[in-house]
């Protein structure tokens, strides 16, 4: 896949770099943040792709959270996506709202007008973000490894969970554990997909967890959720997923933690232990 750069430059001994391509599964163009560390020079490395929340772009991630300095000491590759198609002719939220619409694709693949024709960000980063990356990047595509922020968080863990084949390490912030229980997931869910719920369970992070058939194919999944985050109880209720996981025999480990919200301070907190995380699984 043919690739363009918007910018590059170094960073902790690697490469920082923002690109475009054109994207069939979401029939516009959507760019992407890379950081390459150093150890790459000699061989592809493992790679992190990171799902970023609500209003978010591709440079969120990259530009506040800190996590180069910890990928170019691990020799780990960093990947992140924008949150939804752009562009002319994408429709957005009727009323201008930031939780629907663009920066709001929920890592699903819309079915209902006048979303279907655009909004597919689950198969943009299972196919198209995937040829991007290692069509053109010294990754190690049998060493991946999937994370995220908010919305990223439970478009990480329904990809990842459905996807033990590509993904081989799981970590997410702050998830939204339930969309069909939290008023985010219903707003978005209701209008991409319509109003049949049952048909929802398949982007629900909770309900992915509950009806994982073989739990022996994951290591551990890190989940980490400040005790002070303001969208906690009524929109992420990470008690769900935690349910869910016992219930199916999933290994998560949640961490809270006093005094921390939902943003970026406390994202660069523990980006550094999210990154170990994933990168000893890669090595196992």
């Amino acid at each position: 896949m043919t690739i363009d750069t918007i910018n590059e430059t170094r960073c902790f001994g690697g490469t920082m770099g923002t690109y475009r391509h054109a994207s069939s599964a979401n029939n516009c163009d959507m760019q992407f943040a890379v950081f390459v560390p150093p150890q790459a020079a000699d061989g592809n490395v493992p790679v992190v792709t990171f799902l970023s929340g609500l209003t978010c772009t591709e440079e969120n991630f990259m530009t506040k959270s800190g996590a180069q300095r910890y990928a170019a000491e691990l020799g780990v590759m960093l990947v992140a996506p924008d949150t939804s198609p752009r562009g002319e002719g994408v429709p957005d939220d009727a009323d201008g709202s930031w939780d629907f619409g663009l920066g709001a694709g929920f890592y699903l693949n819309a079915t209902e007008e006048p979303w279907s024709e655009h909004y597919h960000m689950y198969d943009y980063v299972m196919q198209d973000l995937q040829h991007a990356v290692f069509g053109n990047f010294p990754g190690d595509a049998g060493r991946q490894g999937l994370t995220g922020h908010s919305m990223g968080g439970h478009g990480a863990l329904t990809i990842g969970l459905k996807h033990p084949d590509v993904f081989r390490s799981l970590s997410a912030f702050a998830p939204i554990s339930t969309t069909l229980h939290s008023p985010w997931g219903r707003k978005a869910l209701g209008h991409y997909l319509g109003g049949d719920t049952s048909t929802w369970t398949d982007y629900d992070a909770s309900e992915v967890a509950r009806n994982v058939s073989d739990p022996a194919r994951f290591g551990k999944i890190l989940v980490d959720q400040g005790e002070a985050d303001p969208f906690l109880t009524e929109q992420l209720q990470p008690e769900r997923l935690q349910a869910a996981c016992a219930e199916s025999g999933l290994s998560l480990e949640l961490r809270r933690h006093q005094g921390y919200d939902h943003g970026y301070y406390f994202i660069s907190t523990f980006i550094g232990d999210h990154l170990k995380h994933h990168r000893e699984q890669l090595d196992a």
